[in-house]
């Protein structure tokens, strides 16, 4: 997104207390961006402001985003402040290790498709009429992962949320290309984020998150509809999805199963 314009570059970010939606939100500011940095815990989306360049400039929100309301009034607020948004990352997300049998694991399973599914749709929603308005690129990423691809043992509901996303936000990018507004979707691989560091099993092609958060910038200012970063999961990731499921479950029936549950 290198269009000369007078104005800097409007980007908000959910999911911004940690993890990858911190690193975006390092990224962007680093190139000049004005951001709205949405999260759960107050504290760290203010240090993460004050860490940044023009840290006056940005705008903090403290919100649940499963509180769809609070979510749009955010939303609003920004782009009353700053007159549209020109990239919106739907970056908040969690992940536990789920298994159909074990009580309580329904709850678990919908309050994981809230925050990772439900939530993407509350964030791009009110986002949506002020970019059919607005000129210049604009794009709407989803933050999907390589888990999506298959699902994997002990992990149905974060494999299942991902594979919601990719499938979502390709539904958006054929309902808003007429309108010039770009669909990226992200996929991330092993990022070294709180999220990751919780498993207990060989993480191949584990990538620093700030360097993921470049290579994803890179994608979100082609409009790539879709990028799996670092591009080595990518070539991992087609290959499961090739695989025929007599072998698929031979490698992996036994294979180690995702505990705990962090946000990214």
């Amino acid at each position: 997104m290198t269009a000369a314009r007078s104005r800097r570059l409007r980007v908000f970010i959910t999911g911004a207390s940690s993890g990858i939606g911190a690193a975006l939100a390092r990224e962007y500011a680093a190139r000049g961006a004005v951001l709205g940095l949405l999260g759960r815990r107050e504290d760290a989306l203010r240090a993460l402001a004050a860490s940044l360049p023009a840290f006056g400039d940005h705008h903090i929100y403290t919100v649940d985003v499963t509180d769809h309301a609070a979510l749009a009034a955010a939303a609003a607020d920004f782009i009353a402040r700053e007159g549209g948004a020109d990239v919106v990352i739907a970056s908040a997300g969690v992940s536990a290790g789920t298994l159909t049998e074990r009580p309580g694991d329904l709850s678990q399973f919908a309050e994981i498709f809230a925050i990772n599914v439900t939530a993407t749709v509350a964030t791009f929603a009110p986002f949506v009429d002020a970019m059919k308005n607005d000129t210049g690129p604009r794009r709407l990423v989803a933050i999907g992962s390589v888990a999506g691809i298959r699902g994997m043992k002990g992990a149905g509901a974060y494999c299942a949320s991902k594979s919601a996303i990719h499938a979502y936000a390709e539904s958006l990018r054929l309902e808003l290309q007429p309108h010039g507004i770009r669909v990226v979707t992200i996929a991330p691989g092993y990022i070294d984020t709180p999220m990751t560091r919780l498993n207990r099993f060989p993480m191949p092609f584990l990538m620093p998150v700030d360097r993921f958060a470049a290579a994803a910038a890179r994608a979100i200012d082609a409009g790539t509809s879709y990028r799996v970063i670092p591009w080595p999961m990518g070539v991992v990731a087609k290959i499961l999805r090739l695989l025929p499921n007599v072998l698929f479950d031979a490698l992996f029936t036994h294979a180690p199963t995702k505990s705990g549950k962090v946000a990214p």
